[in-house]
């Protein structure tokens, strides 16, 4: 990995922590795959962290930028999903 996650001084380091997190499941899901349930849970973590939807897709754009993994298309395919389903990107 050679790139930084996007992330907000505002934020406390619980909070940069689980962002971090977030980001790492994305990257999962793309190198090995993931449980749903997994997923979801940092996702909803995240979304408590960043509840706009702007500051999300900028965050999301962001990353993408800088590693080429979409989080967006990640958690589509996860709500897409049954709890139990193992989630990985092709």
């Amino acid at each position: 990995m050679n790139y930084s996650y996007p992330i907000s001084y505002d934020w406390t380091t619980q909070e940069i922590i689980d962002v971090i997190k977030f980001f790492e499941a994305v990257e999962t899901v793309y190198e090995k795959g993931m449980e749903r349930e997994q997923l979801m849970s940092a996702y909803r973590r995240f979304k408590e962290i960043v509840p706009s939807k702007s500051e999300e897709k900028k965050l999301c754009d962001e990353f993408t930028k800088t590693s080429g993994y979409s989080s967006y298309h990640v958690i589509k395919k996860a709500k897409e999903a049954k709890n139990g389903d193992w989630i990985k990107m092709e």
